[in-house]
């Protein structure tokens, strides 16, 4: 049985668009030139890394997330660093940023990760691992991988806060911690990986 011209010419049709290949595009976020690196106080490597529920210290509570901390032997508690730990060669641990945890307020203008810990109560304390920080004078003194982790023990003054970390001396105003070490550059936002293990 012959086959009309029109009707081997729908059946090519058909045949062509079930072969046909759709072509679909999506729309997603670009990074010009670097993602940011992360959340201060984000533990970045699940493995290995040792992590415990401690007191905050409400006399001196840790200022920030990703922030160093030491032992309050008198109240059991954990704190910031202060003007009188010039003698310190070793931080305690780092303070970790809860999931999920966002600032209370502000509403859908709220800025991710800019966060504050509590004053008091319990918290997470890094002993061991890895972990997200901010280095408080990148801008100056960019950390690098295997750098030296040096601490502000002298008074707030403009971004070189107390209790800060830094990637370099700043004179009388820090201390270098032994036990700790930049794993890498920072981000646009001063935020770069910090190893850290016990002393």
């Amino acid at each position: 049985m012959k086959k009309s011209l029109i009707a081997l010419a729908a059946l090519a049709l058909i045949q062509h668009a079930a072969r046909a290949v759709t072509r679909v595009t999506t729309n997603d976020v670009a990074f010009q030139f670097r993602m940011g690196a992360g959340f201060p106080g984000d533990i970045n490597r699940t493995h290995p890394f040792s992590s415990e529920p401690a007191l905050m210290n409400t006399t001196t509570p840790i200022r920030l997330y990703g922030d160093p901390a030491l032992i309050d032997s008198a109240s059991n508690s954990y704190r910031g660093f202060t003007t009188t730990d010039t003698a310190v060669t070793k931080l305690d641990g780092i303070l970790v940023r809860p999931y999920p945890t966002q600032q209370t307020s502000g509403g859908m203008s709220s800025a991710i990760g800019a966060a504050t810990p509590p004053t008091s109560g319990v918290i997470d304390i890094l002993t061991d691992g890895y972990i997200m920080a901010k280095c408080n004078n990148f801008a100056v003194s960019p950390p690098t991988k295997g750098g030296a982790v040096f601490i502000r023990t002298a008074a707030t003054a403009g971004n070189l806060v107390q209790g800060g970390l830094h990637a370099a001396d700043d004179g009388a105003n820090a201390i270098q911690v032994t036990n700790a070490m930049w794993n890498g550059p920072a981000d646009a936002n001063g935020v770069a990986e910090l190893r850290v293990w016990k002393a």
